[in-house]
């Protein structure tokens, strides 16, 4: 399959979508939601929904009635970077290329922009729209992973303990249940949301659950390569930040070379995992090794 030109059309279909979704910069909350809007249409892969998009496909489900569920997760991992550019987190003043939200709204608003798009994300989740195409019980089943995996036991628990980190020695064990978090439980929860979607059976689940862990672990791991060997204009934001912050990673437990090969193994894990699909599961396939051939 034409990866590229997958991604092109399912990139497309989910800004349509969001497009379509997203409230308008109009009236007096017009700066507020023009914040949120900045950052939500400021580029970038959409990976995470498209992860969905493509897990629905690859369980022979239509995902076009579901695209409020899909466009669910940029909204989370858009407010998530909004907060993580904050001068109290990362500080960082470019992102996708872009000055950061905080940078141009100032930080008081980008707060607020980066909240407004978390709460945004279960407005379109809980919306009576996706009925009678998703039952309750399942739009129920849905929001439970969004919310355990974007909360404090997933992607907020992550960041804590990798601010917490900054400056200190930690265990390896530590290292890998943060980024299982901070990056990890998003992956995985937008591919166990797609198979929701697309009606998986149990053992369908355990293993599409099994290569959404695995991309996880593959695009952090990756996302700690880039930014040793990755430059500015590569990745949109600065280069080297990991190493200014002191920050615990990959590269710095193991160095470069073994690290590679640690990202290539969760890469073939993943794969691995798709052996009981068919070749609809190709997308996910392609997906697994994309992320750690990408360059940003």
């Amino acid at each position: 399959m034409n990866l590229k030109a997958y991604l092109s059309e399912k990139r497309e279909l989910v800004e349509a979508a969001m497009a379509q979704l997203m409230l308008p910069a109009q009236g007096e909350l017009s700066p507020h939601i023009e914040a949120m809007r900045y950052s939500l249409f400021a580029g970038g892969k959409r990976i995470r929904p498209i992860l969905c998009l493509a897990t629905c496909e690859a369980l022979g489900e239509d995902p076009s009635p579901f695209m409020p569920v899909i466009c669910s997760l940029e909204c989370i991992h858009t407010y998530s970077l909004i907060h993580d550019d904050l001068p109290a987190m990362d500080n960082d003043d470019l992102r996708r290329g872009k000055p950061t939200n905080h940078v141009v709204f100032g930080e008081a608003e980008a707060i607020l922009a980066g909240d407004g798009l978390l709460t945004f994300a279960f407005d379109l989740l809980s919306s009576a729209d996706l009925q009678p195409a998703l039952t309750a019980e399942k739009q129920l089943q849905i929001i439970a992973i969004l919310s355990r995996a974007s909360g404090s036991l997933g992607m907020v628990g992550g960041q804590a303990i990798d601010i917490a980190s900054e400056g200190k020695e930690i265990p390896f064990e530590t290292l890998r249940y943060l980024h299982s978090c901070k990056t990890g439980a998003l992956i995985t929860a937008a591919v166990q949301m797609g198979a929701v979607l697309g009606n998986a059976s149990s053992s369908q689940y355990r293993a599409l659950t099994t290569y959404g862990q695995n991309i996880g672990l593959a695009f952090q791991i990756v996302d700690d390569l880039l930014n040793v060997e990755g430059t500015t204009e590569q990745l949109g934001k600065k280069a080297g930040s990991d190493a200014e912050l002191d920050k615990a990673t990959y590269p710095s437990f193991f160095g470069l070379e073994a690290t590679h090969k640690k990202a290539k193994e969760a890469v073939a894990q993943a794969v691995d995992a798709l052996i009981p699909f068919n070749t609809s599961a190709d997308p996910l396939r392609e997906l697994a090794n994309y992320i750690y051939y990408r360059k940003r």
